[in-house]
């Protein structure tokens, strides 16, 4: 390919590599980034064609995809677990000691089993990668690996001078969503080897919708150690919502519809205008909004072209299918009784014996409504009315004070909004462990129904030595089938029992630290955990604003409500004069949540290749002026009138 005919980004990109300098290749929503990043690897196969190249990507279909993509010599594309594994795993020494520090590292991400003695371990069977944790054995998995690595290339610079000798470039793709600990392997100890190679990051800091990850290396860029290149172009997006999208960048990167013909958002020489809404009315009414003439031609039942977005799962829950477990993760009535007990507690500066039991704490207080319907009455006998509380109340009764205080329950540890390209899952921010120890289980079902019995064998801890291990893996899973209608702890058991997903000591942990949240999941049928999962793979229309970055659909509704999550605000998105009326704590507060805010509208808007409409519920006069502002008047819809 001559060079002459290639996008100006990767000219720029090449003349960086020329002068050894490292690059970040920026482009917004429908870009194309993964095309340009297939056209660099072709590139300097054709200049460089004895170079190594490590491509970092965050699974195993990814790397799949750019390495049929690229389709070049001497590339090595990895996840980044598989990555960091191969390049420390050689140095078992080295490791046991860094492994054994981490534990005992109040610090550390990896928390020591036995948190009352000191951890030591010499590791006699060596330090494995699996896909679950075992300390004792020197199992880790994903979330150790980053930190270990991290350890050991500061600990041990001459990794960083291997690394180096090993990989002329390092590729990292969806840079904004990469743990920092990797960033710093990289970015903080590569660059001050004598020893240099090329490092390239492929991204969009705007698309860094969550806070665990780097989102930018702007230092990195100020500083001169990285070369920032903008690309420019949008394949996806019809004219409207680049428009939308552009003015919501807070980076000065400005796109525009892309010169392809052949482009997805092109049609017949031109681009596709699209259409775009702010839809709004006084009620919350969504199926009676979904049927009015905005939706014409919209088919809500197509997972595939067609997505509703909202910002919380309340909504999503009872039609999704996961009810129950949603209501024990968020509405779980001990939890918010214990809860407030103890905030009136403090308030009264009652002196508790945190030995006693929870029942004769509550008992020992007088604490009675003093207003409203139940006025006089004692707040336990109230809750103890409903038969569940009641239910729940005496598994809990006769425990220490101090144990039903440790009961703690998060939805967001039920539900993973995982980040996706091009429909591959790249990160799974949060999920407690027994939720994605159910989600390994349910991922070995699903394997198994595909026959991908290769990637099935990966999963388990099943011994493959012959084909009758084969025909009885194959029926050890096809097993489950027949405890699917069992409750959750059935499944559990019988997984580990059949060695398909074994009980590994985060499971147990988290079991042994979470007994009352373990207690009322067990007995959940399985049925209903995978509905969860088929939600959350995206089987269904429903979405939450976060799950659906990297997709695309001909048609998108987002809902813009809050949901009670003080993370986000959609008022502070389109009335910015809102916050000379907010108290001096929320002022402060403002700019992170505005820009949080701004980075998932923008997320979701850039989805729509066709068509995007917004439902805003009782605007405020300040909401409606900014929302003009942005889509154009006509383009504001009252649904009362």
């Amino acid at each position: 390919m001559a060079e002459e005919r290639l996008g100006s980004e990767i000219i720029e990109i090449m003349e960086c590599i020329r002068a050894g300098r490292n690059f970040l290749l920026s482009g917004g929503a429908g870009s194309g980034k993964t095309y340009s990043l297939v056209q660099i690897l072709k590139q300097i196969a054709t200049h460089y064609p004895t170079a190594q190249v490590a491509c970092i990507t965050y699974t195993n279909a990814a790397a799949i995809e750019i390495r049929n993509r690229a389709k070049t010599r001497n590339l090595r594309i990895s996840t980044i677990h598989d990555f960091l594994w191969e390049t420390i795993a050689p140095f078992q020494k080295e490791m046991k000691q860094t492994l054994v520090e981490l534990i005992n590292d109040p610090e550390s991400s990896i928390k020591n089993p036995n948190a009352d003695e000191e951890f030591a371990n010499d590791f006699v069977d060596g330090v494995k990668y699996k896909e679950y944790v075992r300390l004792d054995r020197g199992e880790i998995s994903h979330d150790e690996i980053i930190a270990l690595a991290q350890r050991m290339y500061n600990k041990y610079p001459r990794l960083c001078d291997l690394l180096i000798d090993s990989f002329q470039f390092v590729f990292v793709d969806e840079y904004q969503d990469t743990s920092p600990l990797v960033i710093d392997i990289l970015l903080s100890f590569l660059v001050k080897r004598a020893k240099k190679n090329i490092l390239g990051f492929f991204g969009d800091s705007m698309q860094s919708i969550y806070d665990a990850s780097i989102g930018d290396i702007d230092l990195h860029i100020s500083n001169g150690s990285v070369v920032k290149i903008e690309k420019e172009q949008n394949r996806r997006n019809p004219s409207e919502v680049i428009r939308l999208a552009n003015q919501l960048r807070t980076d000065g990167l400005k796109q525009e519809p892309s010169s392809d013909n052949l482009a997805p958002n092109m049609k017949n020489g031109t681009v596709k205008l699209g259409s775009i809404k702010f839809l709004y009315s006084t009620d919350f009414e969504l199926e009676k909004i979904k049927k009015s003439s905005w939706f014409s031609g919209w088919d809500f039942s197509d997972a595939e072209k067609t997505k509703e977005l909202r910002l919380t799962h309340n909504l999503i829950a009872d039609e999704a299918g996961f009810a129950e477990l949603m209501a024990i993760y968020d509405a779980d009535p001990v939890a918010k009784f214990k809860r407030d007990f103890k905030t009136e507690a403090t308030k009264r500066g009652l002196s508790i014996n945190e030995d006693d039991t929870f029942k004769s704490v509550v008992d020992s207080m007088d604490w009675a409504y003093a207003r409203g319907e139940h006025k006089g009455k004692q707040r336990k006998d109230v809750f103890l009315e409903d038969a569940l509380s009641r239910k729940l109340f005496d598994h809990i009764k006769g425990w220490p004070y101090q144990k039903v205080q440790k009961i703690y329950l998060d939805k967001d540890n039920l539900i993973d909004d995982k980040v996706a390209v091009d429909g591959v899952t790249i990160r799974e921010p949060r999920r407690d462990r027994l939720i994605q120890h159910l989600f390994r289980i349910q991922e070995i079902i699903s394997l198994y129904r595909e026959n991908k019995y290769n990637e099935l064998i990966q999963k388990t801890s099943f011994q493959i030595n012959s084909i009758a291990d084969k025909k009885t893996l194959r029926d050890a899973v096809g097993g489950i089938d027949e405890h699917e209608d069992a409750t959750i702890e059935k499944v559990i058991e019988y997984a580990d029992t059949a060695r398909l997903c074994l009980k590994d000591d985060r499971l147990l942990g988290f079991i042994e630290e979470n007994e009352y949240l373990y207690w009322r999941v067990k007995d959940v049928p399985f049925r209903e955990f995978q509905r969860l999962y088929f939600y959350l793979e995206g089987y269904v229309p429903l979405s939450t604003q976060h799950k659906i970055k990297g997709r695309e659909f001909n048609n998108v509704l987002v809902i813009l409500h809050n949901g009670g999550w003080s993370h986000y605000n959609f008022e502070y998105l389109f009335d910015s004069g809102m916050i000379q009326s907010l108290s001096s704590d929320k002022q402060a507060r403002y700019p992170s949540i505005l820009l949080r805010t701004k980075k998932l509208f923008y997320v979701c808007c850039t989805r729509a290749k066709d068509n995007l409409v917004i439902f805003y519920p009782k605007p405020t006069p300040g909401v409606l002026s900014g929302a003009e502002a942005l889509f154009g008047k006509e383009n504001c819809i009252n649904l009362d009138l």
